[in-house]
């Protein structure tokens, strides 16, 4: 997985934390929700680095 994939990655999966963080202390269940969808946005997307990674191997 290159370095700057891997990062991007991250950026989403920290984004939507810090997203869905704001989101229950402000109590705004659509922020909460856009949160999950990036961080699941970003761990779908390292999933598919890794199995790439698997068949480069």
């Amino acid at each position: 997985m290159a370095t700057g994939d891997k990062i991007d990655n991250k950026t989403d999966e920290l984004k939507g934390k810090a997203k869905e963080t704001v989101g229950k202390a402000q109590d705004d269940p659509d922020l909460q929700a856009e949160g999950k969808k990036d961080q699941t946005k970003g761990n779908i997307k390292q999933a598919g680095e890794k199995v790439k990674d698997a068949f480069k191997s």
